[in-house]
């Protein structure tokens, strides 16, 4: 992830709600689920340049809302600077920051590791 410039310092020690994509036995994509009561966070998609292109995001990222619509979660945000028409393409909408939950406005993802000029994203899934 640090080498596709997203941020690792606040990752939890928990990785329990991420999802890894192998070939050949290396990893070569992550996605990530953080949960703030009934809401998730999508954060730290990335997948090695080599192997862009053939789908691996847009599993990782069907991945991801599974596991959000298992924990019954009813929507799903993001924050990106680089991927907002990717993500619309897989059914996430652009809102104002304003729109988000308290609870996951408090995430450090919103607090202070991105950026104030990052899109914001919601996909309902519930």
């Amino acid at each position: 992830m640090e080498a596709e410039n997203l941020p690792v310092t606040d990752l939890p020690k928990n990785l329990n709600n991420f999802v890894v994509a192998r070939v050949n036995g290396e990893i070569v994509g992550v996605a990530g689920l953080e949960v703030y009561g009934g809401y998730g966070l999508l954060r730290s998609v990335a997948v090695k340049s080599s192997h862009r292109g053939w789908g691996i995001a847009g599993k990782l990222i069907d991945d991801i809302v599974s596991l959000g619509s298992l924990k019954r979660l009813s929507a799903l945000y993001l924050l990106t600077e680089t991927a907002p028409d990717y993500f619309k393409n897989k059914g996430f909408t652009q809102i104002g920051r304003e729109q988000v939950p308290a609870k996951v406005k408090g995430s450090s993802q919103f607090s202070h590791v991105c950026p104030l000029s990052a899109i914001v994203m919601k996909k309902i899934i519930s």
